[in-house]
């Protein structure tokens, strides 16, 4: 029994050590894996930082937006209002002039439109001194020339296979924005000397809302704000030349503004309206001179000839007619196509009078012969009467020397 109680005693002082010791070396253990989870943890996340500054593309980019402080301006306003008009600078290279229409007396031109202004709104701090490129979608929130095209029907920017829009921006402030448009505006042409004209047309540009108070337009190079390609090239037309000018409108609700002109002389090719219209004429007219030496007892021959001369001749009148515009004055084709008319259809009253001419001299000459026939007839009855009555005479005669005769024997 006391045995028993000293081995009781014993194992109750022993068992809390060793479980304590236990304890410790659990707790030890776990507290050095923790460190090392954490040590690993901060050196993978050195790690990641560091592949992040090697790699450009995980750097998540400051917005254009917040690095152009667009919501901090109020953009509705133009830049510097309330000081000096802006000054807005032009250029413009043209691409090509697509058509030119007498009939609706305009051209078509696709171009380059540049502006070149400074919005000290738009500045950004750059280390590099590097401009920054956008497309359209940044027109919408900032302050842009609304320039337009004077005296234009139909106008559109380009959207293939995006809108044809760029916008680049400067760290000073300085900006370019650049269109690519085609633009259908009037022309005033003058026909009088067609085809052997030339024409002289102008598009013009304009602020719409600016007045010259407001804005001032000009061209950013002088002449070289003006540029053209070397290929353009058009069906009917020499391109003499392009020059650049400027000039102010008046109106008289708004006041004076700003215009720039486009200026550029076209002169007409007239080897085409010989071929179309000219020689053909002039073949007509030596064709209605054909029936001169025709017999003019060969009526159907002359006939058909002048009636094919006149309608050809009119034909080639309607289609000239037609591709022009319905002027009031006198173009110099209606007057060598009308006297070549003129020509043909005298060719044709020639005809007609010499016919009319020698049924009068028939008639004449068979009224002549009328009369001259009867004359011939009075005359041989007249003889005829004459010799029956010398025959009647003489039978009477012989007849009364018979009757005397027997008398006597």
């Amino acid at each position: 029994m006391v045995l028993a109680i000293k081995l009781l005693l014993l194992f109750t002082c022993f068992w809390p050590t060793s479980f304590l010791n236990n304890n410790s070396d659990h707790h030890h253990h776990y507290h050095h894996h923790h460190l090392q989870r954490s040590f690993m943890k901060r050196h993978n996340s050195k790690r990641e930082i560091k592949m992040r500054k090697l790699d450009s593309t995980k750097i998540r980019p400051m917005k254009s937006e917040q690095l152009l402080r667009i919501e901090d301006h109020d953009f509705a306003m133009r830049p510097g209002f309330g000081g000096s008009p802006i000054p807005v600078g032009i250029d413009v290279q043209v691409e090509s002039i697509d058509s030119i229409s007498e009939v609706d007396m305009d051209f078509t031109m696709t171009l380059y439109l540049r502006h070149y202004w400074k919005d000290e709104r738009l500045s950004f701090p750059s280390t590099r001194n590097r401009s920054m490129t956008f497309d359209g979608r940044l027109i919408k929130k900032i302050w842009v020339p609304d320039i337009f095209f004077v005296h234009s029907k139909r106008s559109f920017i380009h959207d293939t296979t995006m809108e044809n829009v760029m916008l680049r921006v400067y760290p000073d402030g300085n900006v370019l924005f650049s269109l690519r448009i085609t633009v259908s505006a009037m022309c005033f042409m003058d026909f009088s000397r067609f085809p052997l004209d030339t024409q002289n047309c102008s598009l013009e540009l304009e602020s719409y809302a600016y007045n010259e108070d407001d804005l001032m337009l000009y061209w950013k190079h002088g002449n070289e704000s003006l540029s053209t390609d070397e290929h353009i090239s058009l069906s009917q037309f020499f391109i003499e030349e392009f020059s650049a000018s400027s000039g102010l409108a008046f109106y008289s609700s708004t006041g004076w503004y700003n215009r720039l002109f486009i200026n550029f002389a076209l002169r007409r090719h007239i080897f085409f309206f010989v071929l179309q219209s000219y020689f053909p004429s002039m073949l007509m007219v030596m064709l209605s001179w054909v029936s001169f030496w025709i017999d003019r007892r060969a009526v159907p021959a002359r006939v058909s000839l002048g009636i094919t001369t006149v309608l050809t001749m009119s034909t080639i009148i309607t289609g000239v007619s037609a591709s022009m515009p319905q002027v009031s004055y006198i173009k110099a084709v209606d007057v060598y196509l009308w006297i070549s008319f003129l020509f043909v259809f005298l060719s044709v009253i020639e005809y007609a009078a010499v016919n009319y001419l020698t049924t009068v001299e028939e008639r004449k000459q068979l009224k002549k012969r009328g009369k001259v026939y009867i004359c011939l007839c009075y005359i041989t009855f007249f003889l005829h009467f004459k010799i029956l009555f010398r025959l009647s005479r003489k039978e009477r005669g012989t007849h009364n020397s018979d009757n005397n005769t027997t008398i006597i024997f």
